[in-house]
């Protein structure tokens, strides 16, 4: 499951503001995060579930708050690289536009990187009605190759009234509307055993150095502390990012974000120095580096929270969609508790993704499913469902089915336009979202050698330069 995954990107260029401003609207995007923490303590009280991952929420009382044509008759296609219980609650949500339009919707599993799935289907004449796209870059991709469509009048509608204006303009390729960012990723997050915290007398860290901290004393206590899906690539861009948002700051970011300023610059050592506190300790990752990389994200996730109070790990750095891997037998919120990324600099880092509805076939029904996604109607459906978050502000908070959710995704919605978009996830495709390349593996490389810091500036900056041609 590619997760976008999940620092928000491509609607901003860099403001004409100091850096003083830039770090106030992250500190309130922090603030409302660590407000959100206060309830990632407590136990899931009042859920309507039973605190897993997974939700029984019924889905059937849904509002109707969208007006949709009739379809009967129409056949569509929806592409994602979503799998098990993700694709299972997506399905329940194209079911309801089923229901409501006489349309008949197929789900069509792709392989990651997606644009590469798009772009074989589009050759082989038979791509899909719409594609969820994970990355800026790949919607600025679909669109420079003449792949996507742009939204109609009644889809532009539903962005207007249902999201920020940040969530609106990263849907958006040199001004027009392209994107319906249909789920979002609070990526600045670390999920822990809480069993594994009490037996060691470790609490939650705030700062960087409580981080290294809390890690040493659940070591000493003879559990792992850290699970790493360096398997996947984007992981470890998610661990950079977040680093690096926190440390450099904002303007910094959104520069390397763009390639404005190059990947040897000091503030990128700076970062990796810091990240190597980890990462350059094998005995702190489950299986060492070695067996990080062969670890998936679904498996980080979960090898914290099976083994009892001696699993392999004690912690995970993961996004708000680690739910879904919890087991179900751990309750969030009092066994699988949850704390914002430390603050390596002056504040903490607030890092989101996202995967945006794209149309590549333009048709009544696929302008119809588009202006479906944008609504508060179908992002509540997959809300009840539980491990997912919408950038929707029109979505009723008590849809969540725990209050952990809840206040992740109060979170969100409260931060407004005040966060960064996933930095690889606005990268060229080749640099910042393919497997095997670019960012994804130099940071592999780099797990493996975090001593080499100069060496792995160096490629980054050679495939960063050949990735946005500059």
């Amino acid at each position: 499951m590619r997760m976008t995954s999940s620092t928000i990107r491509t609607r901003w260029s860099p403001k004409p503001d100091t850096a003083t401003p830039q770090h106030r609207r992250a500190a309130k995007a922090a603030a409302a995060i660590a407000a959100g923490a206060l309830a990632l303590s407590l136990s899931a009280c009042g859920s309507s579930d039973d605190g897993s991952g997974g939700s029984t929420g019924d889905t059937d009382d849904t509002t109707n708050n969208v007006t949709l044509p009739k379809l009967d008759g129409t056949s569509l296609e929806v592409a994602a690289v979503w799998s098990g219980t993700e694709q299972a609650n997506f399905k329940k949500v194209l079911q309801e536009f089923e229901k409501r339009t006489g349309a008949k919707v197929t789900f069509v599993p792709a392989q990651d990187p997606i644009i590469n799935f798009i772009g074989s289907k589009v050759a082989g004449g038979q791509p899909p009605d719409i594609a969820m796209l994970p990355q800026p870059g790949a919607i600025k991709q679909a669109v420079d190759k003449g792949w996507a469509k742009e939204l109609g009048s009644e889809a532009v509608k539903e962005l207007g009234e249902n999201y920020s204006q940040g969530w609106q303009d990263i849907g958006k390729v040199s001004g027009k509307p392209y994107g319906v960012y249909y789920k979002a990723a609070n990526k600045s997050l670390i999920w822990y055993n809480n069993q594994v915290f009490e037996n060691a007398g470790a609490s939650e860290p705030e700062t960087w150095p409580d981080l290294l901290n809390t890690a040493q004393t659940v070591f000493d206590s003879g559990v792992t502390p850290f699970s790493v899906g360096g398997a996947e690539g984007w992981t470890l861009t998610d661990w950079f990012e977040n680093v690096y948002l926190s440390q450099a700051g904002p303007e910094k970011y959104d520069q390397l974000a763009k390639h404005e300023i190059k990947w040897t610059d000091p503030s990128v050592k700076d970062a990796l120095t810091t990240l190597a506190q980890v990462w350059g300790k094998p005995d702190w990752i489950a299986g060492g580096a070695n067996g990080a990389l062969q670890t998936d994200f679904p498996a980080s996730v979960t090898q914290v929270f099976t083994g009892g109070d001696q699993p392999k790990a004690a912690m995970v750095a993961a996004g708000d969609f680690a739910q879904v891997n919890i087991p179900s037998s751990m309750k969030i919120g009092t066994d699988a508790k949850v704390f914002p990324f430390p603050a390596v600099g002056d504040n903490g880092p607030v890092v989101s993704g996202g995967d945006a509805a794209v149309i590549l076939q333009d048709s009544k029904g696929s302008q119809a499913l588009a202006t479906w996604l944008a609504s508060p109607d179908a992002a509540s459906i997959q809300a009840k469902l539980g491990g997912y978050l919408s950038p929707n502000k029109n979505v009723p908070n008590s849809d969540y089915p725990n209050a952990v959710q809840q206040k992740i995704a109060k979170a969100l919605i409260d931060a407004g336009d005040d966060f960064r978009f996933d930095m690889s996830d606005q990268a060229p495709q080749a640099f910042g979202g393919t497997p095997g390349k670019g960012e994804w593996k130099t940071l592999q490389d780099f797990l493996k050698n975090p001593k080499d810091i100069a060496g792995t500036q160096a490629k980054l900056e050679a495939e960063a330069a050949a990735a946005y041609g500059n």
